[in-house]
């Protein structure tokens, strides 16, 4: 606490990024990055870029990044939003999209098991929030969100579960929200991972290509994840026009140029790689599966995952932090969080076959030692 902090500075409880370790070699899953590089053409964008016209400030429109989102989507630029990254891209919507506190003290729905970036933002912008628990199974209850509310926001998946919410149950929270004009906010960071799927009650995949019948939807992806770029920094939102320039006039008020001149030709060259791309997150689904039945069969509860990692409990008797513990004393981070429900779970990011192996064989040694 510091004499000089506003009293905002003074309230807020920052978000807490995963361990970015400097100390020792780790196999690190812990972070959700994507274990494969980008595609060559990414490099050769970055490279192509890194010139003499540095010296300029990048396109403050980031037209040829939205126009490479708005081609491989087949929807128009004006329905692009281009951000540094999907968390710069939330901050912008809950400013742009949710109502504070002295307007209107409707709160806004989230999960009370999510990414934890979401009361962040809240807090930042002094907008009230309740939240909604997830069933037994740690899956979303799409009833929760059909009530009145000063807008919805959840990641599909789920994030820290992994768990997916079908098109059309999201369409119709979408449809109840619209009558209260509220707006309905899906994070798709790990959809690529939930694969071309079928479940009893429907598809699993993105929303964009629904956009046009939903004017309350926007949609955030980031290129951290399925593209390989966490270190880059680059992502966008697809909605409806209004929606889009709701997030350009909160951004101008903010800063014209948060998409630098390198990440906005790599983010347009990653966005015409699906076929590369494509093939990458599919070996991380194989991966993904394989290890949650190699899991099962050592004792650990799994909750089955859409996205690129796995989101389990060890067995007994030892304690999630006690598991943790000794996979880092071998060199191998995951992440923990201690919240109600879930503390005695681990999430596992899904790297390459060789270090889910490390992994593999570090849980039963662990377990052997039990």
């Amino acid at each position: 606490m510091s004499f000089y902090w506003s009293g905002l500075t003074a309230s807020l409880n920052p978000y807490v990024p995963g361990e970015q370790p400097k100390d020792k070699i780790f196999v690190k899953l812990n972070t959700n990055e994507n274990p494969y590089p980008p595609s060559p053409k990414v490099i050769e964008a970055i490279i192509g870029a890194a010139n003499e016209k540095l010296r300029l400030y990048p396109e403050p429109s980031c037209a040829v990044f939205r126009e490479a989102a708005a081609s491989f989507w087949k929807i128009s630029p004006d329905q692009v939003f281009a951000g540094n990254g999907s968390d710069e891209i939330l901050a912008f919507a809950f400013a742009a999209f949710f109502n504070s506190q002295n307007i209107d003290k409707t709160p806004i729905l989230f999960p009370c098991i999510t990414y934890s970036f979401y009361p962040v933002y809240a807090g930042l912008w002094n907008i009230p929030f309740s939240t909604k628990p997830l069933n037994a199974e740690f899956d979303i209850d799409p009833d929760d969100y059909l009530t009145e509310s000063g807008g919805v926001i959840f990641p599909n998946p789920n994030a820290p579960t992994g768990r997916a919410l079908t098109i059309e149950t999201i369409k119709k929270i979408a449809r109840h929200q619209e009558k209260n004009n509220r707006v309905l906010i899906v994070d798709e960071a790990y959809i690529a991972f939930a694969g071309n799927c079928e479940n009893d009650s429907g598809s699993v995949g993105s929303l964009i290509p629904f956009i046009n019948e939903h004017p309350n939807l926007l949609v955030i992806r980031t290129l951290s994840k399925d593209a390989s770029l966490a270190g880059l920094r680059a992502g966008y939102a697809a909605g409806n026009s209004e929606l889009i320039e709701g997030l350009c006039r909160v951004r101008d008020s903010f800063n014209s140029y948060t998409v630098d001149r390198l990440a906005q030709a790599a983010a347009a060259a990653a966005l015409g790689e699906y076929a590369y791309y494509s093939e990458v997150n599919s070996k991380i689904i194989n991966t993904r599966n394989r290890v949650e039945s190699e899991l099962g069969k050592l004792g650990f509860r799994v909750v089955p995952s859409r996205a690129n990692f796995i989101f389990a409990s060890p067995p007994k008797p030892k304690t999630a932090p006690e598991f943790l513990a000794a996979l880092r004393d071998r060199g191998i981070l995951v992440r923990h969080f201690n919240k109600e429900r879930i503390a005695d779970y681990l999430r596992v990011s899904i790297g390459t076959d060789e270090e889910m192996d490390a992994f593999l064989e570090a849980c039963r040694t662990i377990i052997s030692e039990l």
